[in-house]
């Protein structure tokens, strides 16, 4: 029986991987280790289907050494014993471990040894956070690297070679894919080159050939095998920039149901940089000073998505959205600071006062700077009135508080007990 496409496609070496040429490329830790020869253990953890496999077989494959791959949940002890009798035979033995998080104790205690010695190269596989789910005693030895979900453009890569490869992939099936469905394969399967490619091996094991013993492979086709629609997808395309301009003028509305559907679209689409960057606009933008904490929890929530991928990323981002949809809403920072740019690019300025000017040289008392300069915390309540813009904006005010929430209303009531004293 035929081995899965994504299972055949694994690089045999360093320089077949796609993507992670943070950790790959040219110069780069992974691939000097492979270059010298000295392997070190490590704990390769991402999203789903972005490479540590083939990372761990383009390891073994670049240095010759025995590979061989085990669970942490379903293989037992004497497996590992296996391995480790052929490490003792042979050497030097590549394990990929995959769900290494879940290694129990006793499986723990067999390893350590084979690890302090190097006689079994550890790569550990996981999407859980190491410093988090996996035990120290493991994580001290090990290199710790993560792998980060492939762009469209790697994941596009990998599918062409795939077609065009006669050994190993497609290259002898006389395959025609229109660009829109090669697009959608690789921009669909958010950054999962796995799930891209056995979704391409589908389309052409399932599609009839013609008259001229051609596979024709269209979008409709891609949709049906990766089970994910083309919505939105092309991220230079007008209809990703409507989708998103919906979703941030639905969120700043505050229609929760609307926020939510156009999340979904963007989450169809797998485009999670786009919706990371929005949401931190957003919470900034939109729900500014009438919230503060509002934009500490968005990024929060970002970053979990960011290290869980998804399906499970849905979860904070939802969560985030329904907060910054019910939020009270202010665009008071933005309209100060570009109010203040405004008069800048128009050459309203003026001389900084002299005792705010830098007075940490030799002579600078002589010039009269930083003379009558009143320090605030010598002051009670830390404040002390004196003049800080320049003379030609004085009485200049940028800011308007807009009282949409209890804390742009104290901070309202601050600023305008300081303005009224100066």
């Amino acid at each position: 029986m035929q081995k899965p496409l994504a299972f055949r496609m694994r690089p045999r070496t360093i320089e077949e991987v796609v993507g992670q040429q943070h950790l790959v490329g040219e110069g780069k830790i992974i691939a000097r280790m492979v270059k010298a020869k000295q392997l070190a253990s490590m704990i390769l953890y991402g999203p789903p289907g972005i490479g540590k496999t083939s990372i761990a077989s383009a390891i073994a494959g670049s240095t010759k050494y025995a590979f061989r791959t085990l669970n942490a949940v379903t293989n037992n002890k004497k497996d590992m014993e296996i391995v480790a009798a052929e490490a003792k035979m042979s050497g030097k033995v590549i394990l990929l471990l995959d769900e290494v998080h879940r290694l129990d104790k006793g499986k723990q205690d067999f390893l350590l040894p084979y690890l302090e010695n190097g006689m079994i190269v550890l790569i550990g596989a996981t999407t859980s956070n190491p410093y988090h789910a996996i035990n120290p005693a493991i994580r001290s030895r090990c290199q710790i690297f993560e792998l980060k979900p492939l762009t469209p453009d790697e994941v596009k890569q990998a599918l062409l070679r795939a077609l065009q490869d006669e050994e190993r992939g497609l290259g002898k099936m006389n395959v025609n894919i229109s660009e829109e469905a090669l697009h959608h394969f690789a921009q669909g399967s958010g950054g999962d080159v796995r799930s891209s490619l056995n979704a391409l091996e589908l389309a052409v094991l399932s599609t009839d050939r013609d008259e001229n013993d051609v596979i024709h492979i269209d979008v409709q086709t891609a949709e049906e095998c990766l089970q994910k629609k083309s919505i939105a997808a092309d991220k230079d395309g007008d209809a990703h920039y409507d989708v998103v301009s919906a979703f941030q003028k639905s969120i700043r509305g505050s229609d929760v149901n609307a926020a939510l559907h156009y999340l979904g679209r963007l989450i169809e689409a797998g485009d999670l940089p786009s919706i990371s960057r929005r949401l931190i606009v957003i919470a900034y933008e939109d729900i500014g000073l009438a919230n503060p904490q509002a934009g500490a929890r968005t990024l929060a929530a970002i970053e979990t998505a960011e290290r869980i991928g998804f399906p499970e990323a849905r979860i904070p981002l939802a969560n985030a959205v329904i907060e910054l949809c019910l939020s009270p809403k202010s665009n008071s920072a933005i309209l100060a600071i570009d109010t203040a740019l405004a008069d800048i690019r128009k050459g309203i300025g003026g001389e900084i006062p002299d005792h705010l000017k830098d007075a940490h040289y030799q002579g600078a008392k002589e010039l009269g700077r930083g003379i009558g300069y009143l320090y605030p915390h010598d002051y009670e309540n830390g404040w002390v009135p004196q003049q800080y813009l320049p003379d030609k904006l004085r009485h200049k005010r940028y800011y308007e508080p807009k009282k949409t929430g209890k804390f742009e209303q104290a901070f309202a009531a601050v600023y305008e007990k300081l303005t009224r004293n100066k």
